[in-house]
């Protein structure tokens, strides 16, 4: 079974989730194994989350999943996923993302895959940079 870990696990210090407002609204969280990066662009108006592997490749299979857990469990499945050129970044793109954000601020750990490859996405410290993209200046953020 191919599995790549994408973000610090628990042995290891996270690092810090990050909001920033310019150019768009992004959410983001990088670490050695990895990075996860929501934004919005409110030109279109849309919001995407990309996760990037540090190693390996996500297949080409059919739907991505992310499960959320922690006192607000939640599951989130698509088939409109694209992936780089390189195979490394999913990038998912939608007019909303109210679960995901809802996923990401009340919950402790995420896991997104496709197949047998999967993320692990700490939620440590997510719910305030979280909360600051929602408040971005940008109209339509859910």
């Amino acid at each position: 079974m191919r599995i790549w870990p994408l973000l610090v696990t628990l042995a290891s210090p996270a690092a810090a989730w990050e909001f920033t407002e310019v150019p768009i609204c992004t959410l983001s969280h990088q670490a050695p194994e990895g990075e996860v990066v929501v934004t919005f662009d409110p030109a279109l108006p849309e919001y995407t989350i990309a996760v990037t592997l540090a190693q390996g490749t996500w297949p080409a299979d059919p739907v991505f999943v992310i499960t959320f857990d922690g006192p607000w469990p939640l599951t989130i499945q698509t088939d409109r996923q694209t992936l780089s050129d390189d195979g490394r970044t999913l990038t998912v793109r939608d007019t909303g993302f109210g679960n995901v954000l809802d996923g990401l601020e009340r919950n402790t750990t995420a896991v997104a895959f496709i197949g047998t490859t999967l993320a692990h996405i700490p939620l440590t410290d997510a719910a305030p940079a979280v909360r600051e993209f929602r408040t971005c200046p940008a109209t339509g953020i859910s």
